[in-house]
């Protein structure tokens, strides 16, 4: 499952990444293998979403948040 598949209010363990450029991004921003994340808010059209990981909030477009594979 990916973050980008995830409902409101639901939250996952993120496990690894499936574009290495995108990984690299994702990781200096906290979101490190076996962090929880979890969703918070979903824009009206569905891009983009609203993350919570390592204490504060992060913004995600729908193709970066499909890179993060949860477990």
């Amino acid at each position: 499952m990916t973050l980008s598949q995830l409902e409101v209010g639901e939250t996952g363990i993120v496990k690894e990444f499936t574009d290495l450029e995108m990984s690299v991004k994702l990781m200096e921003m906290g979101c490190l293998p076996g962090e929880q994340v979890r969703v918070c808010r979903i824009a009206p059209l569905g891009d983009p979403i609203a993350i919570q990981v390592s204490g504060y909030q992060l913004s995600l477009r729908k193709f970066e948040a499909s890179t993060i594979i949860l477990q």
